[in-house]
């Protein structure tokens, strides 16, 4: 399961911090100017995911920078193309005479296509980019629990929507039965995950199949997280959008403008409060919530949008 917080104030750019249940690290996603990110929560982030670097979604890199140094480990940090050398930029603007080699550094997963992704390395004092790596992939990152997926939507310039997946657990109900638990219930486990049903497992000298004793397991579907970040209202990216996060969890989705100003939405290449509503509803999220609105909106302008989006994706469902 995945906890996601809005660290930033409706006034604010986007920041959405991402906690896995049940695990030592926390992953940001998107780095506005969020005034409710503590330290804390910045020196504990495992990977930062950016959809791209307009300013209202990479601002507050430059903090991030600030409280990581000292961390002594490596940071992952994914993005569109060429964003290696954008974090090198900003690196570069300060001066590391004191830094220690061994203080921070960062690997770099560039998506360059919907299924290619280039991985750089960044370490002090020079900061320069190392290639390491190419992989015909979709898959950003990926922990033994969870793996984060990529699929680059249109904003006028590439922008990455992220899906965290949760892997699929199997756990074991020893109240089914009257055994006694011991390294027999991990072979019956990767029985079951191998799918090897005539495996024999043995049990204080008596032997069984594996499928005789399937019935003590019960398989955990993991849970899955979108965020959908900038992109224009439009069939190409509607279609990624409902084949990519079909039937997801939960989905975070930028609903920028009111319908009122769908004109503008169309022009800037921003969705607007019915469509991600519509958008939701097509790919059947079960909760969808908006998020990143334009700064144009007071907050009274802001409820109404949410109310819309809302009537969009709860009406649409009806049908």
């Amino acid at each position: 399961m995945f906890t996601a917080t809005i660290k930033s104030t409706l006034d604010e750019d986007i920041s959405i911090l991402v906690k896995p249940e049940n695990h030592s690290w926390n992953y940001l996603c998107e780095c506005g100017d969020a005034s409710k990110l503590t330290i804390k929560e910045i020196q504990n982030c495992n990977a930062i995911f950016i959809s791209h670097t307009h300013i209202d979604h990479f601002i507050n890199f430059d903090t991030i920078i600030r409280h990581q140094i000292g961390i002594e480990r490596k940071v992952t940090i994914c993005g569109p193309q060429y964003i290696a050398t954008q974090i090198q930029h900003k690196l570069k603007a300060y001066t590391w005479n004191l830094i220690d080699k061994e203080a921070l550094s960062y690997e770099v997963k560039e998506m360059i296509s919907d299924n290619k992704i280039v991985t750089y390395e960044l370490s002090p004092p020079l900061w320069e980019i190392k290639e390491v790596s190419k992989t015909n992939s979709n898959i950003l990152f990926a922990d033994k629990k969870f793996e984060v997926q990529g699929v680059l939507l249109d904003h006028k310039t590439p922008s990455l929507a992220y899906k965290f997946i949760e892997y699929d657990t199997v756990k074991f109900n020893i109240s089914k039965s009257n055994l006694k638990g011991g390294k027999w219930v991990n072979e019956l486990k990767e029985a079951f995950n191998k799918n090897l049903s005539n495996q024999i497992i043995q049990i204080e000298n008596i032997q069984y199949e594996a499928k005789d004793l399937f019935y003590l397991l019960e398989l955990k579907k993991g849970k899955t997280l979108g965020i959908i970040m900038d992109h224009a209202p439009s069939e190409i990216n509607h279609k990624k959008i409902t084949t990519h996060f079909l039937n997801c969890d939960t989905v975070f989705i930028e609903s920028y403008y009111k319908n009122k100003d769908q004109n503008f939405a169309e022009l800037n290449f921003h969705s607007y409060a019915k469509m991600s509503g519509q958008i939701m509803r097509t790919s059947l999220i079960k909760e969808a919530i908006p998020v990143h609105f334009s700064r144009k909106y007071s907050a009274e302008e802001i409820n109404e949008l949410q109310q819309e989006f809302y009537e969009s994706f709860m009406n649409s469902q009806k049908l």
